[in-house]
């Protein structure tokens, strides 16, 4: 019998010590099972059809003009995020995202109390989809220690300690890493757009409410997982 692998790869906006209104914590799920090379060629030969650079995605940089998009014209930009996420939208995964106002976790502690809870809640009530795999390996780059223990204990908490292999995951080098940085933006963007706290920048990149539900999020949030 093969090994049934899942991996999950983490990734955050906002910070324990930023200054957005939100803290975002996004797990994007993949069977390893399911290959996603060819995608990955067909995103690579769109760019180079593009003439656009197949740099590392990075979402805030990019919507932003920052780090190695910082000579990238928006225009140029745009069309790099709109490769980007016609690749996500074809990839066969599924993810999860946990969202909350920072003003309701006023210190870390409350703000890991809650992720752990709301983290084992979900496994939980999707025990069966994560009871079919004989590994799952959870990629974080460990950018922030608190998010690292809180995967760890409520993971192992919820899952089989011998079912669950942590490695660090460089953005660079995982596409999927990636892809969770992505969808990480894409949900605070709907925060935003929802609570009438876009910028004139996310407006520039997504459009107005209707375009960015339209273009973005109703198709991204297919994939994602209660």
């Amino acid at each position: 019998m093969k090994e049934l692998s899942l991996s999950i790869f983490a990734d955050e906006s906002g910070g324990q010590n930023g200054t957005s209104k939100y803290y975002l914590l996004t797990l994007v799920f993949h069977d390893q099972a399911q290959t996603i090379d060819l995608l990955v060629k067909n995103y690579q030969a769109s760019l180079a059809h593009k003439r656009l650079p197949d740099i590392p995605f990075h979402a805030s940089p990019l919507i932003n003009g920052k780090g190695e998009y910082e000579n990238m014209d928006m225009a140029d930009r745009k069309k790099l995020l709109a490769c980007f996420f016609v690749f996500a939208r074809k990839l066969p995964i599924s993810y999860k995202t946990f969202s909350y106002r920072r003003s309701e976790i006023p210190n870390l502690q409350s703000f890991v109390t809650n992720l752990r809870r709301d983290l084992i809640v979900f496994v939980f009530d999707n025990l069966n989809y994560f009871q079919q795999y004989d590994s799952i390996k959870v990629y974080y780059d460990g950018g922030q220690p608190a998010i690292s223990a809180t995967l760890h204990k409520a993971i192992d908490y919820s899952l089989s300690k011998n079912a669950v292999v942590f490695k660090d995951a460089d953005p660079q080098e995982y596409r999927l890493s990636q892809v969770a940085d992505f969808l990480c933006t894409i949900e605070l963007s709907a925060l935003k757009y929802a609570n009438k706290e876009e910028t004139k920048t996310d407006i520039k990149v997504f459009g107005h409410i209707t375009e960015f539900k339209k273009g973005y999020l109703r198709h991204l949030r297919k994939k994602s997982l209660s």
